[in-house]
């Protein structure tokens, strides 16, 4: 006589059938000592949800021709979650995060706000999952296992930086000109770069930000923002004037 599933929440509510013969007239499914709630019922089958429970029970049925032997059913405790290895990251998606807590194995689903993320593994202790693409913001983050789901982490999507202009768009080569580079999303600014040094800078806006020249060679330079959500390049944006030569 199989159960299917023969496991779930131990919160109950869980959809259970039961199959075998000399099943009709079924007076009571008990979970352990705890009775189910017969929904349905056949000489062949019985359907039931299950009460709330823990661990591992024997699951039997009362006709009125006597009570069957016990089938084994295991109940499954909700997950939890502790902590996030990374709390933001690119609208873009793609990054690899740690959830960890416990009771996640066999975790079916993670979910960043509406959009669904990628499990790639799990254990009792975490989940490894790729983020999905979402809009900039925080968004909650939930986790699905045969057991049910559980949220209460936050994830912050954040947009990639975009580079206008810079004013002045030349200087010597000495470095030290202060600049005003003007773009969107500049607020997560981490780094600005001039043909790969880094340079000086203070965020006023997010659409300004100031940036005071490093040294470099005469010619042009790539002015690179980077921020949490990625870079954007202002190729060729600012030209190294040479001093005279006497």
């Amino acid at each position: 006589m199989p159960i299917s599933p023969n496991q779930g929440s131990s919160a109950g509510g869980t959809a259970v059938t039961i199959t075998g013969t000399g099943l009709a007239n079924a007076s009571a499914v008990r979970f352990g000592t705890r009775p189910g709630t017969i929904t349905a019922n056949t000489p062949t089958s019985v359907s039931v949800t299950s009460p709330a429970g823990h661990g591992a029970v024997g699951v039997t049925v009362s006709t009125p021709g006597g009570t069957s032997n016990p089938l084994s059913y295991f109940y499954l405790e909700p997950p939890t979650k502790f902590s996030l290895s990374s709390v933001q990251g690119s609208t873009a998606g793609g990054e690899t995060v740690t959830v960890n807590g416990s009771n996640l194995n066999n975790a079916t689903g993670v979910a960043f706000g509406a959009n669904a993320g990628t499990v790639t593994s799990s254990n009792a202790g975490s989940i490894v999952a790729t983020v999905p693409a979402g809009a900039a913001g925080s968004v909650g983050v939930t986790v699905t296992t045969p057991a049910g789901s559980t949220n209460g982490l936050f994830y912050e999507y954040v947009a990639a930086p975009g580079v206008t202009a810079i004013v002045p768009a030349e200087g010597p080569t000495t470095g030290g000109t202060a600049t005003t580079i003007t773009g969107t999303d500049l607020t997560g600014t981490t780094e600005v770069t001039f043909d790969g040094v880094p340079a000086s800078f203070v965020v006023v806006s997010p659409t300004e930000m100031s940036a005071v020249t490093p040294a470099g060679a005469a010619g042009t330079a790539d002015v690179v923002v980077t921020g949490a959500g990625g870079t954007d390049t202002l190729t060729a944006g600012y030209t190294y004037l040479a001093g005279p030569g006497i």
